[in-house]
């Protein structure tokens, strides 16, 4: 196996148990990169030079003997709208070109202090909103990787880098993660410190990560969660252990309430309701259909109005000193956002407690709502997808993931998203790794993947439209 196409935990248990170097770990990622990206283009900034002399200042640090910390000497792609001391940031805007930071932002500085190695920075879309940046799916390029967080999925997926990080104010973690067929996980709002990263709407915005198992993704959360005083949601509370519970075996079996999520399942793709329906037969008396009910489908209207205000009032300084060099559609959020009533946004941001006070009896019986993570396959590369099955759990600020589980008719990922009680982080990935664990392991995931191998060779292959 290549060196790139460790895992982030496998990265790290190779580094910490002496069998590989950091500096050998680097030099494999740019060499994939150099092999891949010319069709991908999932990078904003890479300085390889930069990247290898901190791989190597790991490797000596460890020689020495010196304490190391748990992502040490791991590459991981930073989205382009965090900020770094040592790279440019440029939110995805000729506005912003050559900008260059002062110091990390605080996700940033958590990796550094982990000793991870930051590659390089990410592609993102323009202000991490719907224009489609650079980025190609590394499964079909002539299709979207998704967005905002774009670059940092597609990386990922492509085997350039074993983790990355980027933000969701909508579905910029979940649905590029769904279209490149990764692990995303958007954690609680709050879970993860927001300073030093674009300011879209305090209410919405949240840091995720990327990876390519639960565990990665537990791994990479865990060590950027903590109390900043900066960042007016943190809580100055314990870690949770994201990494060890993910692992650890659930007391009982999950349950899992599916859910044909209010406002967004009338845009599924035709393929994706019998995906799930198998996914659903799969887990038998495990997974229950529920109906959240008329309540919840004010949510994604509720969600907009919020995002739509928040960004017009934080992106007010560009749009009114640079608007010419802001593309239409943001421009045109910005509009709405300044013409929404206030009475609409004030009810709009009241209306997230009563709908995460009526998911509490949810929670109180099952371990995680299952549901899309996007409305299909990924769709053409002049758009970014979709979010709208994601609106949702944002809105809410609940802790989500989505798992590669499905396949679609083109043979490309379909994911699977679920979402936990705000708060209850650990005990989601712990749920999430064992639904994944669970479909890997069946008979009928076996059998596609044999008959999935026989068709790269000319045999026909695995079915469409089915759990993967």
């Amino acid at each position: 196996m290549s060196l790139c196409a460790l895992s982030l935990t496998e990265a790290v248990d190779g580094i910490r148990e002496g069998r590989l170097t950091s500096a050998e770990l680097v030099a494999d990622c740019l060499k994939r990169i150099d092999e891949v990206d010319g069709k991908v283009q999932a990078w904003a900034y890479l300085d390889r030079d930069h990247a290898l002399r901190q791989a190597e200042a790991a490797d000596e640090h460890r020689r020495h003997g010196r304490a190391t910390g748990p992502l040490h000497g791991v590459p991981v792609g930073i989205k382009d709208i965090f900020d770094t001391a040592d790279m440019p940031t440029e939110f995805g805007s000729p506005l912003w070109a050559g900008r260059t930071p002062r110091r990390d932002a605080v996700a940033v500085a958590m990796l550094r202090a982990a000793g991870a190695v930051i590659l390089g920075k990410t592609v993102t879309t323009e202000y991490a909103y719907f224009l489609p940046g650079k980025t190609r799916n590394p499964h079909s390029p002539e299709r979207t990787p998704g967005g905002s967080s774009s670059g940092s999925a597609a990386a990922v997926a492509a085997l350039m880098v074993p983790g990355a990080i980027g933000s969701q104010t909508n579905g910029s973690v979940i649905r590029p993660a769904a279209f490149c067929g990764i692990v995303g996980f958007k954690p609680t709002h709050g879970l993860i410190p927001r300073s030093g990263a674009l300011l879209l709407s305090r209410a919405l915005d949240h840091v995720g990560v990327f990876g390519r198992s639960v565990a990665d993704a537990a791994l990479l959360a865990e060590v950027m969660v903590g109390f900043d005083a900066e960042d007016p949601d943190t809580h100055p509370t314990a870690r949770p252990p994201l990494a060890a519970t993910a692992a650890s075996a659930p007391p009982l079996a999950p349950r899992f309430a599916f859910v044909r999520t209010p406002g967004a399942w009338p845009q599924a793709e035709a393929v994706t309701e019998p995906a799930f329906a198998e996914l659903i037969s799969a887990l038998g008396e495990a997974a229950t259909e529920v109906d959240l009910g008329p309540s919840f489908e004010r949510a994604i209207a509720n969600q907009r109005i919020v995002m739509e205000v928040e960004m017009a009032h934080n992106l007010h300084r560009d749009y009114e000193q640079g608007g010419d060099q802001l593309s239409p559609v943001l421009r045109e959020l910005i509009e709405r956002g300044r013409a929404h009533p206030a009475i609409d946004y004030t009810q709009a941001l009241a209306g997230a407690a009563p709908l995460n006070a009526a998911l509490d009896e949810v929670f109180n019986e099952y371990d995680a709502i299952l549901a899309p993570a996007a409305p299909g396959e990924a769709p053409a590369a002049d758009s970014t997808g979709n979010p709208v099955f994601c609106s949702t759990w944002t809105y809410l600020g609940t802790p989500a993931v989505t798992l590669p589980l499905l396949q679609g008719e083109n043979g490309l990922p379909i994911g699977v998203q679920l979402i936990g009680r705000r708060g209850n982080d650990a005990r989601l990935l712990r749920t999430a790794r064992w639904l994944a664990d669970t479909v890997a392991a069946s008979p009928s995931r076996r059998a596609r993947d044999k008959a999935a191998g026989k068709a790269k060779n000319g045999a026909p292959g695995a079915s469409k439209g089915k759990a993967t």
